[in-house]
C-alpha cells in the first residue's frame, strides 16, 4: 500500500469519531479559522453570485457547512457546491449532515471536473495529505475560471520564536495523540497529525508551489499563534 492509500485508509478508520476529535483537540477555535477563510475569500472574490465552489480533501463536510452559512449571512447566491475526498468513509458521515451536497470520490490531483468550471476551490487541512501536491495545484489551476479563487487553510510548519511556540509544540506532540487516541481509539492517526506538519513545508515554500501552478497567492495570514494559516490564491 501506498503513501497516499495508508492515508486514506486512516481516514477512513477514524471517520465516525473525526467531528468529535475535531472540537474536542482545537477546543472550537477551528470553526473561527473556517469562518475566517470564507469571510476573506468571499471579499476577495466580490461577487454576490457564485456558480461553482469545490471544496477538496471535504473530508465530513464542515468547510461546506462554513461556505453555506458565510455565504447566507452575506446574501451570496451559491448555486451548486461540490465535496470532492478519497475518503468514501469521511464523505458518508459528511453526506448524513448535508444530504443535499453531491459528494465525489477523488484525489485532490485528479478531479473529474471541466476546464474552467469553478469559482472557488477550498481545502482546509488537508493539502498536507496530499502526496502529489504540485500536481493537485496544476489541477486546481486547469478546474477554476479565470481570476478564481483557491482557499487554503493548513497547520504550516513554523520556526520557533518564543515560549508560546514550544507550548504549541508540547500540546500538539505530547498532547494531542493521547487525547485523538482516546477518542478515536486510534493513536496511530492523532500521533501522524503532528508528524505531519514537521515534515510540511513553510508558507513560503508553499506560495511558491502555487506560483508554479499559476495560482498567484494575494492573501496570507496567520491565526492562533501561527498555528493555522490561510493562503488566498487566484488564478492569473
Amino acid at each position: 500500500m501506498g503513501k497516499q492509500e495508508k492515508i486514506v485508509s486512516m481516514f477512513n478508520d477514524i471517520a465516525g469519531t473525526y467531528d468529535v476529535a475535531n472540537r474536542v483537540l482545537s477546543m472550537g477555535i477551528d470553526k473561527s479559522w473556517r469562518n475566517k477563510a470564507c469571510n476573506k475569500t468571499f471579499d476577495f472574490y466580490g461577487k454576490d453570485k457564485i456558480e461553482k465552489i469545490v471544496d477538496v480533501a471535504c473530508g465530513t463536510g464542515d468547510m461546506i457547512q462554513h461556505w453555506k452559512k458565510i455565504a447566507k449571512e452575506n446574501s451570496i447566491d451559491i448555486q451548486n457546491i461540490v465535496g470532492i475526498d478519497p475518503s468514501v468513509g469521511m464523505m458518508a458521515e459528511g453526506k448524513k449532515k448535508l444530504p443535499e451536497v453531491e459528494f465525489i470520490e477523488a484525489g485532490a490531483a485528479s478531479m473529474p471536473l471541466e476546464n474552467d468550471s469553478t469559482d472557488i476551490i477550498s481545502i482546509s487541512y488537508g493539502i498536507r495529505n496530499v502526496v502529489q501536491r504540485q500536481e493537485a495545484f496544476h489541477e486546481f489551476a486547469r478546474v477554476l475560471k479565470k481570476d478564481g479563487l483557491v482557499a487554503i487553510s493548513e497547520f504550516t510548519k513554523n520556526e520557533k520564536t518564543n515560549p508560546l511556540d514550544y507550548l504549541t509544540d508540547f500540546y500538539m506532540n505530547k498532547i494531542l495523540p493521547v487525547l485523538g487516541g482516546l477518542i478515536s481509539r486510534n493513536k496511530e492517526a492523532y500521533t501522524y497529525l503532528p508528524d505531519s506538519i514537521d515534515e510540511f513545508l513553510t508558507t513560503e515554500n508553499l506560495c511558491k508551489e502555487l506560483k508554479l501552478a499559476g495560482l498567484e497567492p494575494i492573501h496570507v495570514k496567520a491565526f492562533s499563534m501561527n498555528i493555522s494559516t490561510l493562503i488566498i490564491a487566484k488564478k492569473i
